[in-house]
């Protein structure tokens, strides 16, 4: 929240990179750069270095101006042990630049495996008697369709060393009402069975306003993110969906609270791949940096005026 309103921005930048994002000349300098040291990059090493490259320079570009970035484990992932590398490398470095890192793992299972889980993304693993950090962000997404056994770890984590989760509550995909939407025998949908879960696991951790414990709601929910906002009045919001998804400002006014504070709104492909749209072909391909920092600012003034004009209302 402190960085949130020093940079009067609640937006986090979702570092999601899809090969398709990634200009070409990076995967021809990592190449180029290998070889010239006598060594031959698998595709697998290719695409994990061009991507942290990518990854480094939306970094430095937006540093400034946002208080948070959010990588996308399973973006990683797909690139084998090379592409975990770039994922930590990711992490350490937003740190480095001062942003906080979510990390979008999305992470839940029996009490044991989310301990784990917990020990691996956010807290400390034990070796001989000596704990060690492991990729340790500073919040990880976490899904509850395991109860309580599945999110008690990542609590006691939060409150070990001062992290934060974000739960999966109402997510922004078309198909996400096959579950959360379905109604029980009083009449009320799944998603709200599991804010008030969301709520009481934040009793669990509260830290001054709001909880360690927040919610991703999606943002291409307007309606239902403002009853959610009633229901966690103690949470904060993690909302994804604004821009390539179709969530608008206007849309997330009601998952602020009366102060415009408790949310912060992410966008990935909008910035991202911003170099490869019209409203920013002047940047080129060559100054994707650029674009994205551009399209960051854009996303950053377009809240601001929809919380300005709540407010005056």
């Amino acid at each position: 929240m402190e960085a949130i309103r020093e940079k009067d921005a609640p937006v986090v930048v979702g570092l999601d990179p899809n090969l398709s994002f990634i200009p070409g000349q990076l995967m021809k300098e990592a190449r180029e750069e290998a070889a010239a040291e006598g060594r031959t990059l698998s595709g697998m090493e290719c695409a994990a270095e061009a991507i942290w490259r990518f990854n480094k320079g939306v970094i430095d570009a937006v540093c400034d101006i946002v208080p948070a970035v959010k990588p996308q484990s399973a973006m990683y992932e797909q690139f084998g042990i090379p592409g975990l590398m770039t994922y930590e490398k990711t992490v350490r470095y937003a740190q480095e630049k001062g942003l906080i890192v979510i990390a979008d793992v999305k992470r839940g299972d029996i009490g044991s495996t989310s301990a784990a889980y917990a020990a691996a993304h956010l807290g400390r693993t034990v070796i001989e008697g000596v704990a060690e950090k492991s990729f340790d962000a500073d919040f990880a997404t976490v899904n509850p369709y395991l109860g309580t056994d599945g999110i008690k770890p990542f609590v006691d984590a939060c409150n070990a060393c001062d992290k934060g989760i974000f739960v999966l509550v109402k997510t922004s995909n078309p198909s996400s009402g096959e579950f959360q939407d379905v109604r029980t025998e009083d009449g009320r949908p799944v998603y709200e069975l599991v804010a008030e879960k969301v709520r009481e696991w934040g009793s669990l951790s509260m830290d001054g306003r709001y909880s360690n414990v927040g919610a991703v709601v999606g943002a291409t929910y307007p309606a239902q993110g403002e009853a959610l906002r009633r229901l966690m009045p103690e949470i904060f919001i993690l909302a994804p969906g604004y821009g390539a998804q179709g969530a608008s400002a206007a849309d997330l006014l009601h998952f602020f609270d009366e102060n415009g504070e408790g949310c912060i709104v992410n966008s990935s492909r909008g910035i991202l791949a911003a170099w490869q749209k019209e409203a920013y072909a002047a940047y080129g391909e060559k100054d994707w940096a650029g674009a994205a920092r551009a399209a960051a600012q854009a996303m950053i003034e377009d809240l601001r005026g929809a919380l300005r004009d709540r407010t005056q209302r």
